[in-house]
């Protein structure tokens, strides 16, 4: 099994895991009830859902599983 030669200093490890960042999800006002949702994704509020096919907008209702 491989192990490591050298010990790694704590600020080298703090330099390496610096890189782990969390993002802000990216939140779009629905059209339908104006609240706030996830990008390309259902509305939980209404259930409502836009989808373009070539140009072409669709609005579909979707049912929520309660």
């Amino acid at each position: 099994m491989a192990n490591p030669k050298r010990k790694w200093s704590k600020a080298r490890t703090g330099k390496r895991r610096s890189q782990w960042k969390l993002t802000v999800p990216n939140l779009v006002e629905c059209p339908h009830c104006h609240s706030l949702k996830l990008l390309h994704r259902v509305c939980k509020e209404c259930g409502h859902y836009t989808v373009r096919h070539k140009g072409e907008r669709k609005s579909i209702e979707v049912l929520s599983v309660e």
